[in-house]
């Protein structure tokens, strides 16, 4: 007996297809994609000593990478406006052998060996000095991809930049992210701040608090969710936010060396408590990436 396949059964099969190709989409699940089920690191001893960092060079604004809102696994994510005066501290992983040799969010090569990192908000291609705070190492390395989507980690790194700052075998460190920005003239600056590879490089306009810290002096706390070049997206992610809490919301305009930045934040909060909640609040309607702070009142 010869089977002749029905047209609903050819058309599950070409819709079946249709969706296999669509596999390189933000917005789907990667994991078909991959020979080997669980990430790993690469066999044998890498060196990574001898590996240097990233040079941030000026790149022209792509599309590529960059869609605004996306989805992955249900939960939408937002792409900053710029990534001027970004900085903020959390968990970052790495990833390794499942995924080197594959295309990043922005098209590029995944290689596990090279100085590169993934974020879920920053513009891509970009840049950022990532500090290990549990032994001070940092690194600059290149974000060329989307994630981590996995948990409150805030930042995927290489292999390669994960065994430099010193946390490959553990899996995870508590981290400093600060981006930095290339202009077309080549002058550079982190997190807002003059910047030059190698130097050091403070904060002066806000402090990031980490747990258990309190403001002190003239000090409030505040939940910044964004900072900005230009005032109109500032606003914009202002009245996105006066939706979702009940604290008062502010655009605080900063004069820099670097020029002026319009930061969007929640409160001032009487105490971390009350911080950390509206924090999460946020957090979970897709201000993924907010940091608490202190600032002037």
């Amino acid at each position: 007996m010869i089977f002749k396949p029905s047209f609903s059964s050819l058309l599950a099969l070409s819709l079946a297809l249709f969706l296999a190709g669509c596999a390189s989409s933000p917005e789907t699940d990667h994991s078909s994609r991959y020979s080997i089920s669980q990430d790993r690191a690469p066999s044998g001893n890498f060196d990574a000593s001898g590996l240097s960092d990233a040079k941030p060079v000026y790149e022209a604004p792509r599309r590529a990478g960059n869609k605004s809102p996306y989805t992955v696994w249900g939960k939408q994510y937002q792409v900053l406006g710029s990534n001027d005066g970004y900085v903020a501290r959390g968990t970052a992983s790495w990833y390794g052998e499942k995924f080197h040799g594959h295309k990043t969010s922005n098209g590029e090569t995944f290689n596990m060996y090279s100085m590169s990192a993934a974020h879920k908000s920053l513009r891509i291609p970009g840049y950022a000095r990532v500090t290990n705070l549990d032994n001070g190492r940092s690194v600059i390395v290149r974000v060329n991809d989307r994630g981590p989507f996995h948990g409150d980690r805030l930042i995927d790194l290489s292999y390669a930049a994960a065994k430099k700052l010193g946390y490959q075998s553990r899996g995870t460190a508590r981290v400093e992210v600060a981006a930095i920005t290339v202009r077309q003239d080549g002058s550079m600056s982190l997190a807002g701040q003059p910047f030059m590879p190698g130097n050091a490089v403070n904060y002066p306009e806000t402090q990031v608090v980490a747990s258990g810290e309190m403001a002190t002096g003239g000090d409030a706390l505040f939940v910044q969710l964004g900072s900005f070049s230009s005032r109109g997206p500032a606003e914009k992610l202002r009245d996105r936010a006066q939706a979702i809490v009940e604290s008062p919301l502010r655009v605080r305009s900063i004069d820099t060396s670097s020029g002026r930045f319009h930061r969007v934040q929640v409160g001032p909060f009487a105490d971390e408590t009350s911080a950390r909640k509206a924090q999460s609040l946020l957090e979970s309607r897709g201000f993924a990436q907010s940091i608490m702070l202190t600032d002037s009142h």
